[in-house]
C-alpha cells in the first residue's frame, strides 16, 4: 500500500472510530457568531491576569492548522476565512467524554469552537475552549507544516490545498478581488456603464485569434466562445450609450503557458468622442491610482526588478522605439527593402504578403518588447496590422493606436475606433483574403457590425486591459497561473506548456 493509501485508511479508521462514539462527522448545527479577525483587535484589551467573569465568549469555525497534545490538555491552531488563532483545550474543562473524542481529531478537520478569550504567559490571544463541535472530518492529511505544497503542478491542480495551507497565496487573491472592485469604482465614478455581452457568437470577431466552436442544436448553427467582446461594446455605442465598460471572459483555443490560459479575464472600456490619447490619459491614471490603493506606493517591484508607476509615463512612436530601444538606425526604417533584409538578418520568417509594417511589428517584438520595464506607451503602429483602428490622418500608413509595455510585457491595448464602414469593410475582406490557412482570422465578415456602422457610429476610442497580467504585476506573480484559481493544465502525464502569443486588442491577458 503506498504512503498515501495508508494515510488515508488511518484516517478512515479514526473516523469509523468516532461514529462509533457518537459523533457526527458531518455536522451542520454550529454557526459561528465571530471571525478570527474581528477577535484578535479584542486581545490587546486583555491583561495577563484577567478573570473569568471580566472575559467574553466567542464561537469560531475553521480548519486545525496544528495540534501539540500534552496528556490532559492540548493546543491547536485553527484558520478561517479571515486568520489563525489559537485554541486551548483542557480536559478539566471539556469533561472525560468530549476530551477523548478530540484526540481522534486530526489536522485538517473543520471544527466548532466556542470559549473566553485570554493570553497565554508567551502573550499569544488564545480561545480556551468550553464547547467543541466536528463540523467536517478530513480524511486526507495536510501537506507537512514545514514544507508546504511545494509540488508548482499539484499547487495548480489541487488549489483548494494550496489557499489551506499557503497564506500567501490567499493574499494574492484577495488583492485580484480587491484590484477588480477599484476599476469598477475607478470607472463608475467616472460615468462609465458596467453592460454585458454575448459569450457565444455567431462571428468571432475583435481580436485574431482561434476560438472555441460549439453547435447550438435548437437554432440549428455554429457558435463560438467570444475572444473579445469589442464589436458588441461598439454597437453599444451606435445604439447611444457614451461610456461602456466589460469585465469579461475570453475565451482563445491557443498554448498554455506562464502567460497564457485559454480562458482569461479582461477590461474593456469605450468612450464616445474620445481619441487614444484620451485612453492614455485615462490608463496612467487608473493603473498608478491603482498601485497606490493595493500597494501602498507607486515604486513596486516584479520578479527582482524595479518598476516606478509614477506618472507621466514614457510616450514613443513604434519607429522612435526601434531607433532609440532597439538601435535600428533610423534611415532603415525608411526603406522598405532595408526593412525586410534587417528582418531577414533576424530570423524572422515572413511570408509574401506581409508588408513593412509587419516587418516592423516583428522587429519591434524582437529588438525592443522586452526592454520596456518602466511603464511606456507605444503608439503609432502599422495599419496592416491594426484592422480595426482608425488611420492617423496625416500619415495613412500608420493608425492611431497604442500599446502599454510594463516589465517587457503588453498589459494594454488600445485606439481611437474605426468607424467608417467603408474602410472597415475593405480591412475585413483584405484580412479575410490574405488569411491563407490562418485559423485565427475568421472566414466570415460580420455584417451585422457593418450594418451597424452605416447606421453611423459616433467617433471613440476604446481599450483592453488584461486583468490577470495586470494583477501579475501588481502582486509580483510570475505565472498567470498564480492568479486564476483554477487554471487549465494538459493531463497529469503530458502538463508540458507550450506558448502563442499575438497582438489583437484582448491579446495581453490570454
Amino acid at each position: 500500500m503506498s504512503k498515501e493509501g495508508q494515510f488515508l485508511k488511518q484516517r478512515r479508521e479514526k473516523a469509523e472510530a468516532l461514529a462509533e462514539m457518537g459523533v457526527k462527522l458531518y455536522s451542520n448545527t454550529f454557526s459561528p457568531a465571530n471571525t478570527i479577525s474581528e477577535i484578535l483587535p479584542k486581545s490587546e484589551e486583555l491583561s495577563l491576569e484577567a478573570s473569568d467573569e471580566t472575559r467574553f465568549t466567542y464561537s469560531i469555525a475553521g480548519r486545525i492548522l496544528s495540534m501539540r497534545k500534552f496528556g490532559k490538555a492540548a493546543f491547536c491552531h485553527i484558520v478561517d476565512s479571515s486568520g489563525r488563532m489559537q485554541v486551548y483545550i483542557k480536559k478539566e474543562t471539556l469533561g472525560d467524554e468530549v476530551f477523548a473524542t478530540f484526540k481522534k481529531w486530526d489536522i485538517g478537520d473543520i471544527v466548532g469552537i466556542e470559549g473566553k478569550l485570554f493570553k497565554t504567559k508567551t502573550g499569544e490571544p488564545s480561545i480556551a475552549a468550553e464547547k467543541l463541535v466536528m463540523i467536517s472530518k478530513s480524511l486526507r492529511p495536510l501537506p507537512e507544516k514545514w514544507h508546504g505544497l511545494t509540488d508548482v503542478e499539484t499547487r495548480y491542480r489541487q488549489r483548494y490545498i494550496d489557499l489551506i495551507v499557503t497564506p500567501e497565496v490567499k493574499e494574492t487573491f484577495r488583492k485580484r478581488v480587491d484590484i477588480i472592485r477599484h476599476i469598477r469604482d475607478f470607472l463608475n465614478a467616472r460615468g462609465y456603464m458596467e453592460v454585458e455581452t454575448p459569450m457565444m457568437q455567431p462571428v468571432p470577431g475583435g481580436a485574431t485569434a482561434k476560438p472555441f466552436k460549439t453547435y447550438h442544436n435548437a437554432l440549428e448553427m455554429d457558435l463560438y466562445l467570444r475572444i473579445a467582446p469589442e464589436l458588441y461594446l461598439k454597437r453599444l455605442l451606435v445604439g447611444g450609450f457614451n461610456k461602456v465598460f466589460e469585465i469579461n471572459r475570453n475565451f482563445r483555443n491557443e498554448g498554455l503557458s506562464t502567460r497564457h490560459n485559454p480562458e482569461f479575464t479582461m477590461l474593456e472600456f469605450y468612450q464616445a468622442y474620445a481619441t487614444y490619447h484620451d485612453m492614455m490619459d485615462l490608463t496612467e491614471e487608473m493603473v498608478s491610482w491603482l498601485c497606490q490603493e493595493v500597494n501602498g506606493t507607486l515604486e513596486i517591484e516584479y520578479q527582482g526588478m524595479p518598476v516606478n508607476l509614477a506618472p507621466p509615463w514614457n510616450r514613443l512612436t513604434m519607429d522612435e522605439a526601434l531607433v532609440e530601444i532597439g538601435g535600428v538606425a533610423p534611415e532603415i526604417l525608411e526603406n522598405e527593402q532595408a526593412v525586410f533584409a534587417l528582418a531577414k538578418e533576424k530570423g524572422i520568417e515572413l511570408d509574401g504578403k506581409a508588408g513593412i509594417g509587419k516587418a516592423k511589428t516583428e522587429l519591434f517584438e524582437l529588438l525592443v518588447e522586452d526592454k520596456l520595464i518602466d511603464p511606456t506607451f507605444i503608439t503609432s503602429y502599422p495599419t496592416e496590422v491594426s484592422p480595426l483602428a482608425r488611420k492617423n490622418e496625416e500619415n495613412p500608413e500608420v493608425t492611431d493606436r497604442f500599446e502599454l509595455f510594463i516589465t517587457g510585457r503588453e498589459l494594454a491595448n488600445a485606439f481611437s475606433e474605426l468607424n467608417d464602414p467603408t474602410d472597415q469593410r475593405q480591412r475585413f475582406t483584405k484580412q479575410i483574403d490574405d488569411r491563407g490557412t490562418d485559423e485565427e482570422i475568421h472566414p466570415v465578415l460580420d455584417e451585422d457590425y457593418l450594418r451597424a456602422l452605416e447606421y453611423g457610429m459616433p467617433s471613440a476610442a476604446g481599450e483592453g486591459i488584461g486583468i490577470d497580467r495586470l494583477v501579475m504585476l501588481l502582486t509580483d506573480s510570475s505565472s498567470i497561473r498564480d492568479v486564476i484559481f483554477f487554471p487549465h493544465l494538459k493531463p497529469e502525464s503530458t502538463s508540458q506548456e507550450t506558448g502563442k502569443s499575438g497582438t489583437a486588442k484582448s491579446q495581453p491577458a490570454s
